[in-house]
């Protein structure tokens, strides 16, 4: 099939790359004219595993184009998928001028018979409201307008993609839902069910998907907060929870909050679209609440063992983006913490495998990012962990004792257990499980003075 996808962002470029990879050809097209031509060279904009592999094969075999053109993009293509920003307003709604934009942009140059998907994550009604503007142009035969929402999980976008667990299809023309069920046949092989719906309702389903997650989240997070004050300890609270069939095992780690692209932006986009339909959506309200100050716990942590004057002090971070395996910082809690820490006159060294580049862009010299995740606790106080990348969970701790200036570790992800960090003599403070201190030590006290860090 031939495929437009407008919009190379992370949904967008993932889209386009595994429909070609199926044998599709597919132009994105995109109005940075520099990324545009970044694509053409072969660079990949974004760090996504397996991404690369599968980018570099269907440029290289031609099903995969990038243009700037509109017109020469969607010419010959049977579907157009809008994989457009869909960013918060000042009120928490989704902003869909890029969206609305696009579908004025189509009515006038549009020829023959489309199907124009909504990919973007979209409130309920969006849908109607491109069908509203195209029909201004266009003859109604011309087109139909799909929902086709997206769950990809980033640092496994791919896999999901190629292998999604379910699709769903939001669509009351006969004539669409056979383009849709064509295109996405190849991907359901092994039995995993396309659904189709009305476009209201998958619309609905995906700020629904991602807000549940999200409550998940917060209510471990909660459970966490009162394991520490009741002295029980979270990680056998989950395994003992997550094998209760009702419940599963995933989304119940606590941390220090969730974020990202989606979570935060569709659960406040959910709450605002209840908001104006006069509903009280309490614990939507309650989720996004218990997420703003658990991004404060790691701080709260160190303030409580250094006080709240942290002028003197420096902290080797490690891991800055939202989650593992991608280098997207957006609503990352590492962001947060930093700026707190900062701003409480701390200095900052932290390591990322992949998101440093992005944030150089928010912070510039105010912290020192470096090379490794060892240099970054070189002389610092403490080393606080923030992302649970797969390279922080085996370290070599008798290095990591030597570098750094104390033995203490705040691990906002509890990569440890209780009883390594005992073992290898480290003051050790996580979420919802007891404080590992050093017995009869006083930590101002502490010096390396033997082993020559100071």
């Amino acid at each position: 099939m031939n495929i437009a996808v407008v919009g190379t962002g992370y949904v967008g470029l993932v889209t386009g790359t595994c429909f070609a990879e199926t044998g599709n050809h597919v132009i994105c097209v995109d109005i940075d004219e520099k990324k545009v031509q970044k694509m053409r060279n072969g660079h990949v904009p974004i760090y996504e595993p397996g991404l690369e592999l599968l980018f570099d094969r269907n440029t290289k075999q031609e099903r995969l184009e990038f243009t700037t053109d509109l017109k020469k993009a969607i010419k010959d293509a049977e579907i157009i998928f809008l994989a457009l920003p869909t960013p918060p307003g000042e009120d928490g709604s989704a902003d869909l001028s890029y969206i609305l934009g696009v579908a004025d942009d189509l009515s006038k140059i549009i020829t023959d018979y489309k199907v124009i998907v909504d990919k973007s994550t979209v409130p309920v009604g969006t849908a109607e409201k491109v069908h509203e503007i195209l029909v201004k142009n266009l003859d109604p035969e011309l087109f139909d307008v799909v929902s086709n929402p997206e769950f990809l999980r980033e640092g496994v976008a791919v896999d999901d993609f190629l292998k999604p667990d379910r699709v769903v299809i939001g669509t009351t023309s006969d004539k669409a839902r056979k383009v849709m069920k064509r295109l996405y046949d190849p991907f359901v092989r092994q039995g995993n069910p396309i659904i189709f719906m009305d476009e209201r309702s998958a619309e609905m389903t995906k700020y629904a998907a991602n807000s549940y997650l999200a409550a998940r989240i917060s209510f471990m997070n909660e459970i966490a907060n009162l394991c520490e004050k009741v002295g029980a300890n979270v990680d056998q609270v989950r395994i003992g929870m997550g094998s209760d069939s009702r419940i599963g095992k995933r989304f119940l780690f606590p941390g220090v909050g969730y974020g990202g692209s989606c979570f935060p932006k569709d659960v406040q986009a959910l709450a605002k679209t209840a908001n104006q339909y006069d509903y009280d959506f309490k614990i939507l309200n309650s989720v996004m609440k218990v997420n703003r100050i658990q991004k404060s716990v790691m701080v709260q942590k160190v303030k409580a063992r250094y006080g709240d004057n942290l002028t003197g002090k420096t902290f080797g971070i490690w891991g800055l983006a939202f989650k593992p395996n991608t280098d997207d910082i957006r609503e990352a809690p590492a962001l947060y913490i930093i700026e707190e820490l900062l701003a409480a006159g701390a200095k900052i060294r932290a390591y990322d495998p992949e998101a440093m580049e992005n944030v150089k862009e928010i912070f510039g010299d105010r912290i020192q990012l470096v090379s490794d995740q060892y240099e970054a606790i070189i002389g610092s106080d403490a080393l606080i962990i923030l992302t649970e990348w797969s390279v922080f969970r085996t370290p070599s701790f008798k290095v990591v004792k030597e570098l750094l200036r104390d033995p203490i570790i705040f691990d906002g992800r509890n990569l440890y257990s209780l009883e390594q960090m005992e073992e290898h003599g480290f003051i050790y403070e996580s979420i919802g499980r007891t404080i590992v201190e050093l017995p009869l030590v006083d930590v101002a006290s502490l010096n390396h003075s033997s082993n020559g860090v100071h």
